[in-house]
Formats: C-alpha cells, sequence, structure tokens
C-alpha cells in the first residue's frame, strides 16, 4: 500500500512512526523540544495542531484556549502573535521546560524541512466556511513556502477544511479524521471518496475488524491514535494500520524493529 505522503528516512515496511504532538510523554505537548525529541527517538513523522492568532497566523497548539498548556487565559484568536509569543508553554509539564514558547507553524517547518515529515491537524475552531484567507490556504502557502508539499499530510475533524484543501490543491495530501456526527455509520472507504481524501485517521478503539478489512481492500492507509502501550500498537499493527500516533515514539520504534525483525 502506498503511503499518502513521502519521508525522510529509508522506510521499507510501510508503516510509520508519528509522534504524537511531539514525544508529548516526555516534552510539552505540541513545542519544538517535543517535535525534536521525538525526530531524534526515531519518529519519520510528526503530529500537530494549528489554529489562528488574532492577527491571522498559523500557530500549534492544541486547544482553543491557552489555560490548560500556558500561563495565559483565554482563546487563542483573541490574542496577537506578539502577545501569545509572551506566554509560556512548557511550565506546565514542569520547572525544567520553563520558557518554552509557543510555536508558529513556520517555525515548525523551518525545523522539519529535510528531517521529518509532518501531519499537521487543522482545528474544528479555525475552520470557517471561507475559502479565501483561510487557515487552510495560510497554512499551505507556508507548506508551498518550505517545499515540503510531498512530506505533509492534512487532516483534521472539520471535513470543510478536507473540502478546502482539495479545492486548493488538487495534489496535497488530506486524511479524513473520523468524526461520527459528520459520518454515521459511513466505511473509511466511502467517506474518504466523498471527499477525496488520501488516508484515514480514527482512534485504536475505532479501528474495527470490519474497517481494518474495509481499508485494506480499497488499499486506504491508515493511521491510528493515540496508542501508548506496547500490547496495543502490537495488536494495531497486526490489525493492519499503516502507522501509529503515539506520546511515546521511542517505544513505537522499538516495537515495530522487534515485529519487524521476527517476520
Amino acid at each position: 500500500m502506498n503511503l499518502p505522503v513521502k519521508l525522510y528516512t529509508d522506510n521499507n515496511d510501510g508503516f510509520v512512526i508519528i509522534g504524537h504532538r511531539g514525544a508529548s510523554a516526555y516534552y510539552p505537548e505540541n513545542t519544538l523540544s517535543a517535535f525534536i525529541a521525538a525526530y531524534e527517538m526515531g519518529a519519520e513523522m510528526v503530529e500537530l495542531d494549528i489554529l489562528l492568532t488574532k492577527d491571522g497566523v498559523p500557530v500549534v497548539i492544541h486547544d482553543e484556549t491557552l489555560d490548560r498548556t500556558t500561563n495565559g487565559k483565554g482563546k487563542v484568536a483573541d490574542f496577537s502573535l506578539e502577545e501569545l509569543k509572551k506566554l509560556d508553554a512548557g511550565l506546565w509539564f514542569g520547572e525544567a521546560h520553563q520558557g518554552e514558547p509557543i510555536p508558529t507553524l513556520e517555525e515548525v517547518l523551518q525545523f522539519a524541512k529535510g528531517k521529518i515529515a509532518l501531519n499537521i491537524e487543522i482545528k474544528t475552531e479555525a475552520v470557517t466556511d471561507t475559502l479565501k484567507n483561510g487557515v487552510e490556504e495560510k497554512a499551505l502557502n507556508l507548506v508551498k513556502k518550505y517545499g515540503m508539499q510531498d512530506y505533509v499530510l492534512f487532516s483534521s475533524f472539520d471535513y470543510r477544511a478536507i473540502a478546502h484543501l482539495r479545492e486548493l490543491d488538487v495534489d496535497i495530501s488530506t486524511a479524513l479524521l473520523y468524526e461520527r456526527s459528520q459520518s454515521g455509520s459511513s466505511l473509511p472507504s466511502e467517506l474518504v471518496a466523498s471527499y477525496q481524501a488520501n488516508a484515514f485517521n480514527c482512534s485504536r478503539r475505532q479501528f474495527s475488524k470490519k474497517w481494518a478489512n474495509d481499508t485494506k481492500e480499497q488499499e486506504i492507509p491508515v493511521f491510528i491514535y493515540t496508542v501508548n502501550k506496547e500490547k496495543n500498537m502490537k495488536k494495531m499493527i497486526n490489525r493492519g494500520a499503516s502507522g501509529i500516533f503515539s506520546d511515546k515514539p521511542d517505544l513505537l520504534k522499538q516495537v515495530v524493529d522487534n515485529m519487524w525483525k521476527t517476520k
């Protein structure tokens, strides 16, 4: 099965080790430290989340609000980039990480180019009905600025974002994140076809044998989140996952290496 993106590593097994928000078991999520650590641990891709600042700059943060992962309070969209850059995105994780800033998407692309592929999740809160100057166009323009369009997989729980990306660029790779309210009882292959997506992302519990058979028969790459236990990693790999998102990419690499040695 062909992967929807290129990797910077020599990947012979067709399976992708993905750092979920970086190596987020060990470093503050969605920070450059977490992404660098994931890369050094052997991740071939990192997953990150983007929202827009008040002045329209894509920044890397998971929650709509600042409260959980920074020393700020309120919605990300209510602050300018200059204001957000004054906040601490590491202290909540431990004193050793004090002073870690919220990265912009551009800063992550600068780091990733030539090293590691990206799964950029566009958060629902950033998506609107408007195509021009929206979060999708801004993110896509930055990806192209750094020549990384072959190494980036966009995803979203908001299928408007997937449709917008396809309208903006027929060649950019996209993955649907399974959202029951938008998907109902549709099979992964039906959803992927509806939105002309290239891959399907879902949780470990959602990846049933029925879905595994569907994605295998239709040759659809499927990426599973968020798996941090060895037994579950093995189970998902054996079920046919094309890649796994993990907060512990070092453990996932160890599991993958051991499984492929014994094959």
